[in-house]
C-alpha cells in the first residue's frame, strides 16, 4: 500500500531515538536524525490518513470527533479531530500521523520581530542565529505560498472591504498549499490545488504540504520506523542510563495491565516528547508524578494563542466560504483554499493590541450540520431555509468564518485531575483580546450587512467559553529551571541537583509548541517547525552528527496515495 506505518508486531525493543509525536516538531525530529543514520522510531497515537481517505461527508466526519471533558468522553480513542472540553477553554487539537498538520489551515507567517524580544525567551533565541535559519530550512521543506487568484476569491472581497472600518491592512495570506503540481523535497509527487476549501478536514486531493507528505515520508526513505495508534503515558530513567518509555496501544484503559491490553515498554538513548502541547505537557507529568525530576515551571504559561474562530450571520454578499470538497459535491463554485487572505492591525506601540483576521472556510463535512448549528441562536427562518435548498445556496451562503489569532497573557496552567489532564484559566473569558477581536469582527461582519456570532454553539455542552486550535505553553523555554521546563535547545532541566539550575536531562528533548512560552500572534505551525529545525542544529553540534536539509528527489517519484512507495 506504501504507507509510512509499520505494523506494531514490528516494533523494536531498543533505538537509538524514540520520537513521541508525528506533528512539525517530531517529524522534523524524526527526518533529521534519521538522515544522521540513526535508528528512529516515531510513535504516534492517532491513525494513518493516506490522501482520500479523510472525512468527505458528515458521518464520516462525525465518525473522527472524539470530546472529552470533566466527566465525558465520546467518541474513539484515535478520532481526527481531539476536542478537549474544558471549564475554562476549549482547546482543538489533530490526532492523526502528521498531527495539526493534518487539519490546520496551513498558514505559514513568522511573528512580529518584537515577539521574541520578550525577555521571557532564553537569550540564545535572538543572539546565536539560528531560529533565521530554522526558518529558512522550515520554509524550503513547508513551502508557503498564497493563492494565485486569492482576491477573486469572494471570501477574501468580503473581508477586505472592512479594512478601512477597521484601521486594517489587507494581504494575501501565505499557505502550506501547492497551486502546482511538484515533486516536493521529500520526493513525493503533489497534485495542484483545486480550491476546494476542504483543508481543514483533511486534503483528499494530496495538495496541502503536511508533514505526512513531506517530513515524515523523508524519515522513512531515511530509516525510520513509524508506528501509530501508541498511546505514551510516561518516560523513565533508565539506571544504567537512557530512557524508558512506557506505552500502551491508543484506546488502552489506565490500570489495565492485562496481556491483551497491549502494554509496551521501548528503550532509547534519547527520546524526543513532541506529541503536541496538551500531549507532552501530559506525559511529563505523568513522568514528574512518577519520580522523573523536572522544573517546578511545568504545565504553567499556556497560551490560547489570542485564538478566536467565530463567524458573520445574515450578510448580504455571498461568500463562498463552505468547502465544495474533492470530488467536487457542486460545480462552478470556487472557495480557495482555508485561507487565502487575511485583515492586518498593526501598533507600532503595544504588541498586544495587534491581531489579524482571516478568510476562512468551513469543510464541506460539516456542512449538513451549519443549519443546526445555528439554531439554538434564534436563527430559525434562515436555518429552515438552508435545510431546504442546501447550504450552497440561501443564508449560509453568505455565512463568514473568522480565524483571527492574536496576543493573550499566556495564563492558563496544566494539572492532572484524577489522573487526566486539566486545562485551569478561572478569567480566560475575560482576556482583553476577546473584547478586542470582538469589536473588530463586529465591524467586518457589519461590513456586508451580517452580524458577528462569536459562537453558534453557545447553548451547548460548549458554553460561552473560549476555543482555541493553537494551544502552545506547557513545557516552556527558561534560562534555567527556575523560569523554564526546557533550554533554547528544548533539553528538558534536572531538577535532581539543586545547587545548579541549567543542568539538563542527558538525551531528553521536548520539540514542539509546548515549549513556546507566549502568544505568537500568528498562526504557529512554521515557528514550531523552525524551532524544530534549530533544536536538530544544535542537536548536531552536541552529538557530533552529520545531516542536511537538502531536497532528494527520487527517479520515480512517490505518489500522495502512497507516501513511502519509491521508484
Amino acid at each position: 500500500m506504501g504507507r509510512l506505518a509499520r505494523p506494531l508486531e514490528n516494533l523494536r525493543q531498543r533505538y537509538d531515538v524514540i520520537v513521541v509525536g508525528s506533528g512539525y516538531g517530531g517529524a522534523v525530529s524524526a527526518s533529521r536524525l534519521a538522515r544522521a543514520g540513526k535508528k528512529v522510531a516515531v510513535l504516534e497515537r492517532g491513525r494513518e490518513f493516506v490522501t482520500g481517505e479523510f472525512p468527505a461527508r458528515f458521518p464520516e466526519l462525525r465518525s473522527e470527533l472524539r470530546l472529552t471533558g470533566k466527566s465525558m468522553t465520546s467518541g474513539s480513542a484515535t478520532a481526527l479531530f481531539d476536542l478537549r472540553i474544558g471549564e475554562d477553554i476549549h482547546v482543538l487539537v489533530g490526532c492523526g500521523l502528521g498531527g495539526g498538520s493534518l487539519i490546520n489551515a496551513g498558514v505559514c507567517l513568522r511573528p512580529d520581530p518584537r515577539v521574541f524580544g520578550d525577555e521571557v525567551w532564553p537569550g540564545q533565541i535572538r543572539q546565536d542565529g539560528l531560529l533565521d535559519e530554522g526558518y529558512r530550512r522550515a520554509e524550503a521543506w513547508v513551502r508557503p505560498a498564497t493563492h494565485p487568484r486569492a482576491a477573486e476569491m469572494r471570501k477574501y472581497q468580503a473581508i477586505a472591504g472592512a479594512a478601512e472600518a477597521t484601521g486594517c491592512t489587507m494581504r494575501d495570506t501565505p499557505v502550506a498549499v501547492s497551486f502546482d503540481e511538484n515533486v516536493n523535497p521529500a520526493g513525493v509527487r503533489q497534485p495542484a490545488c483545486t480550491s476546494c476549501g476542504d483543508c481543514c478536514s483533511g486534503c483528499n486531493v494530496g495538495a496541502k504540504n503536511t508533514v505526512a507528505l513531506s517530513y515524515l515520508p523523508d524519515a522513512v526513505r531515511h530509516g525510520a520506523e513509524i508506528f501509530t495508534e501508541v498511546s505514551v503515558e510516561r518516560v523513565l530513567q533508565r539506571p544504567g542510563g537512557g530512557w524508558r518509555i512506557e506505552a500502551a496501544r491508543s484506546g488502552t484503559k489506565p490500570g489495565d495491565r492485562s496481556a491483551v491490553s497491549g502494554r509496551l515498554a521501548i528503550e532509547a538513548d534519547v527520546v524526543i516528547v513532541a506529541a503536541g502541547t496538551l500531549g507532552s505537557t501530559e506525559i511529563l507529568l505523568r513522568s514528574a508524578e512518577a519520580g522523573l525530576p523536572v522544573s517546578d515551571r511545568l504545565g504553567k504559561r499556556f497560551s490560547a494563542n489570542g485564538d478566536i474562530i467565530a463567524f458573520g450571520y445574515g450578510g448580504k454578499e455571498t461568500v463562498n466560504a463552505i468547502g465544495i470538497g474533492h470530488p467536487a459535491k457542486i460545480e462552478g463554485f470556487d472557495v480557495g483554499s482555508a485561507v487565502t487572505g487575511q485583515l492586518e492591525y498593526r501598533d507600532a506601540e503595544n504588541l498586544d493590541l495587534e491581531y489579524a483576521i482571516q478568510d476562512g472556510a468551513l469543510p464541506s463535512p460539516i456542512a449538513p450540520a451549519l443549519p443546526v448549528m445555528f439554531l439554538p441562536n434564534g436563527r430559525l427562518l434562515g436555518a429552515v431555509q438552508s435545510l431546504i435548498s442546501g447550504v450552497y445556496k440561501g443564508p449560509f451562503s453568505r455565512l463568514q468564518t473568522f480565524f483571527a489569532v492574536s496576543h493573550d497573557s499566556a495564563s492558563g496552567e496544566f494539572r492532572l485531575d484524577g489522573g487526566r489532564l486539566a486545562l485551569v484559566w478561572p478569567d480566560a473569558k475575560d482576556e482583553p483580546v476577546y473584547k478586542r477581536l470582538g469589536a473588530a469582527l463586529s465591524a467586518v461582519s457589519a461590513h456586508v450587512g451580517g452580524s458577528y456570532v462569536q459562537n453558534p454553539l453557545a447553548g451547548t455542552v460548549m458554553g460561552s467559553q473560549p476555543a482555541t486550535a493553537h494551544p502552545l505553553g506547557g513545557c516552556g523555554m527558561g534560562v534555567d529551571r527556575l523560569s523554564g521546563v526546557v533550554d533554547h535547545g528544548g533539553r528538558v532541566f534536572d531538577a535532581s541537583t539543586p545547587a545548579n539550575t541549567t543542568a539538563v536531562h542527558e538525551g531528553l528533548y521536548v520539540i514542539d509548541g509546548s515549549i513556546i512560552p507566549r502568544s505568537l500572534g500568528v498562526n504557529p505551525l512554521l515557528t514550531i517547525t523552525a524551532l524544530a529545525e534549530r533544536a536538530m542544529l544544535n542537536m548536531r553540534a552536541d552529538y557530533g552528527l552529520s545531516f542536511n536539509a537538502d531536497a532528494t528527489v527520487p527517479a520515480m517519484p512517490a505518489d500522495v496515495s502512497a507516501p513511502a512507495r519509491f521508484g
